[in-house]
């Protein structure tokens, strides 16, 4: 019967195969083993009978490994049914190499365009360094990163203090949160970005509350911001006469910054505010406080819904109080936190 012939398909066909080589391979390996007795056994002979030299030509040719050219005829006829089996009873098994290969042959295009990517984006660097030689390099993000930590950890020594006043959050809920966490996260990155910042403290702030969850669960690498995180209550921590409350309930415009003085920025939202809660909490310990000279740089914008509201968030807050330090211009520094939502525009803008 011929080879392969009755043999079932797919994974059986292919055991049926498999045994079948291990056969023959087992019995390749005693015919060889019989074969290098009779050599050695025949060697030995020649040398004690020369007679039996002239035998030799009687012998069948051997190949270069040793065995007879049947025996290497043999093997490589079993071998190559036996491939040939497997490539048409395992279909499975070339799909999904197949499959395999299609992978590779997409992740080496993606591997090349990106490459191809980088290779054109260095010649147009190159480009404009040539055509602008006067233009300082782009810095690595390494180095931007190693820059933005120097300036935070001077500014924690010798820079404006800001504090965030969470005390009052045990009350807000959990989507008042969510746009606290959010406030906070933009209020740090714009604070990193700022030529001059701030040292940033968060009073009042424990880690097992639920907006610090929200913080960590929102703000990536929360952990690890460069700012102060302080159970105690910002009346504790600094000399109350060192402090300055900012609430719109105020009755004196903040006129300047001073580096000396600690401005504290109320932890709440839109949804939570309450008239007078934050400047009721300075009043009760004695604190001075102030107001963003809104009411003097901007005048109210007439809107179809007549809402006018000098309410800001505290991130709000605190692009107009970076623009004032850098520009020490009120009225830029209010365009950068007053939005058009808020009814607000400044007076030279109104026609």
């Amino acid at each position: 019967m011929p080879f392969g012939a009755g043999l079932g398909s797919g994974s059986e066909a292919g055991g049926e195969i498999r045994r079948h080589r291990r056969r023959c391979s087992v019995w390749l390996k005693e015919q060889r083993t019989k074969h290098m007795d009779w050599l050695l056994e025949g060697s030995t002979q020649r040398v004690e009978s020369p007679v039996l030299q002239g035998e030799e030509g009687v012998l069948e040719e051997t190949g270069e490994d040793g065995l007879p050219e049947g025996f290497q005829l043999l093997q490589i006829d079993a071998e190559g049914e036996c491939q040939e089996g497997e490539t048409l009873a395992t279909g499975s098994t070339a799909w999904c190499s197949k499959n395999v290969q299609r992978k590779q042959r997409h992740w080496e295009k993606i591997v090349a365009a990106k490459k191809s990517k980088r290779k054109q984006e260095k010649e147009r660097r190159k480009a404009n360094r040539a055509e602008n030689p006067g233009i300082c390099p782009q810095h690595s993000k390494r180095f931007l990163r190693a820059l933005t930590k120097e300036k935070l950890l001077e500014a924690k020594h010798s820079g404006p203090r800001l504090c965030i006043d969470l005390s009052m959050t045990h009350h807000m809920s959990k989507k008042e949160l969510s746009r606290l966490a959010g406030q906070i996260r933009r209020l740090y990155g714009s604070n990193k970005q700022a030529d001059r910042p701030f040292w940033i403290c968060l009073t009042g702030f424990t880690i097992d509350s639920p907006l610090y969850e929200e913080c960590v669960r929102m703000n990536d690498g929360f952990s690890s911001y460069l700012l102060d995180i302080k159970e105690e209550d910002c009346f504790s921590l600094f000399p109350l006469e060192t402090l300055v409350y900012l609430t719109p309930d105020s009755e004196h415009a903040l006129e300047d910054v001073d580096l000396n003085k600690v401005y504290i920025l109320g932890g709440l939202v839109d949804e939570s505010i309450q008239k007078k809660v934050t400047f009721q909490k300075a009043w009760e310990y004695s604190v001075k406080t102030a107001r963003l000279p809104i009411q003097e740089y901007m005048v109210r914008n007439q809107n179809g819904k007549n809402y006018h509201s000098e309410i800001l968030a505290i991130n709000q807050v605190f692009d107009i109080l970076s623009t004032y330090l850098e520009t020490r211009n009120w009225p830029e520094a209010l365009k950068k936190g007053v939005t058009s939502g808020k009814g607000y525009v400044l007076r030279n803008s109104v026609e």
